[in-house]
């Protein structure tokens, strides 16, 4: 009890002389306590420190979202709900960029090209628009780039704190000279990328991105009635004729004219492509990540649509993008010309009409029997007569229902 605990010895390879020998200091057992409780504290709050794997800047739990449409069908409407939210880095038809490039080319052969651009731009690997931008370039060489709440907000520019609704102008005035190099930061910053694209025609060639497991990928696909398209194609004019172009295959001549509806046939059909491959028989990494939304669902009542997509992306609907949905879509008017993607306050169910009084029934007709697949598959009622047309207390959009249909033949 009364000997002295002796310091072991430690064993050398040759033996040191008595006066070289190193001695180690002695310490009490309640002192020796205290150096290891000190060092576990410092060691966990280390650790405590450090972020957690689940933070959205790490891009291991980030939910990416692609907003697939065709053009005047409500996407840039869509699109800002997503885009308004604080969750949300988003951007608006990045592929513009492609096509503008290589306008000499069709749709399909750019497919390739269009999808490898979105992979890189859900990883906020920005480098890919070396290829289709200038070298010197600001925030504001995005297509359409003050559309994205996220380039307005920090870590982009300051222009608006997140979580509040970000204003088109004022973001022009304020965060276009802010360096490209932003738009990387800020996309690893957030929890869900989420990009809207109207220059995909089949849902195949996106096959590999929704197998990619360095992607956690949904697809929401927004629809309209082919009637209300085409009345809001030629509204818009020549916006769309490098465009029209390019579906049709015309290597680089703008076509701005349609008067045989062959533009609305292959929107047609597109659409048809894609809601038959994620319904029918879809591969099994499709299922659970497709969502079909009609536009004039999304008009009559846009909470409840919004709700259910921010529930199938993993997002929640706060009390200030209720109120700013609320407003933009019980305004007055339907828009004009000139705001073609520009999302201002409207009577969201009165733009989803305006068609039956702006369309003359020969066209009607002419599209009624081009998208007859469309209308039958989307669930849109045909009508018969001028007054059918007119007679808005004639519901046209069908309740959602099972049926399907497939094209009998390539024409």
């Amino acid at each position: 009890m009364g000997m002295r605990a002796q310091v072991p010895k430690v064993a050398h390879s040759t033996r040191r002389p008595p006066a070289a020998r190193m001695w180690l200091p002695r310490f009490s057992s309640k002192t020796v306590t205290v150096l290891l409780l000190a060092q576990t504290t410092c060691l966990l709050l280390f650790i405590v420190s450090r972020p957690g794997p689940s933070s959205p800047a790490s891009g291991e739990d980030r939910v990416h979202v692609l907003v697939l449409s065709s053009w005047r069908s409500g996407s840039s409407f869509l699109g800002q709900l997503f885009s308004q939210h604080p969750d949300v880095f988003y951007l608006m038809e990045p592929a513009w960029h492609v096509w503008t490039t290589l306008s000499q080319g069709s749709a399909a052969t750019l497919h390739m090209a269009v999808r490898d651009l979105m992979r890189s731009i859900f990883l906020c690997d920005m480098d890919v628009f070396d290829a289709y931008m200038p070298q010197s370039r600001n925030l504001s060489a995005f297509f359409n780039w003050a559309t994205s709440r996220a380039l307005c907000s920090p870590p982009a520019c300051s222009a608006f704190p997140r979580g509040t609704i970000s204003k088109q102008d004022v973001c022009k005035t304020l965060c276009t000279r802010q360096p490209f190099s932003l738009a990387r930061e800020a996309c690893r910053s957030y929890s869900h990328v989420v990009l809207k694209e109207v220059r995909f025609f089949n849902l195949q060639v996106l096959y590999p991105l929704l197998s990619d497991p360095a992607l956690n990928l949904r697809i929401v696909h927004l629809v309209r009635d082919p009637r209300a398209v085409l009345r809001s194609r030629e509204a818009a004019g020549p916006i769309l004729a490098r465009d029209n172009g390019i579906v049709l295959g015309t290597n680089g001549k703008w076509v701005e004219a349609d008067p045989h509806l062959r533009l609305i046939r292959e929107v047609c059909r597109s659409h048809v492509r894609i809601a038959e491959a994620a319904t029918l028989k879809p591969p099994p990494f499709l299922r659970g990540r497709y969502r079909l939304v009609r536009f004039e669902d999304l008009a009559r009542e846009p909470l409840a649509e919004i709700r259910a997509l921010y529930a199938f992306t993993g997002l929640t609907l706060t009390p200030l993008l209720e109120a700013w949905i609320h407003n933009i879509t019980h305004g007055s008017g339907i828009g004009k010309p000139n705001e073609a993607f520009h999302t201002s306050s409207r009577n969201a169910r009165n733009v989803s009409q305006a068609w039956r009084h702006a369309l003359p029934f020969t066209k009607v007709l002419r599209v009624q029997t081009v998208c007859a697949g469309a209308l039958q598959l989307l669930g849109y009622r045909p009508v018969y007569s001028a007054d059918q047309q007119r007679d808005l207390t004639l519901d046209l959009v069908l309740p959602r229902g099972p049926d399907h249909f497939s094209w009998a033949s390539p024409d």
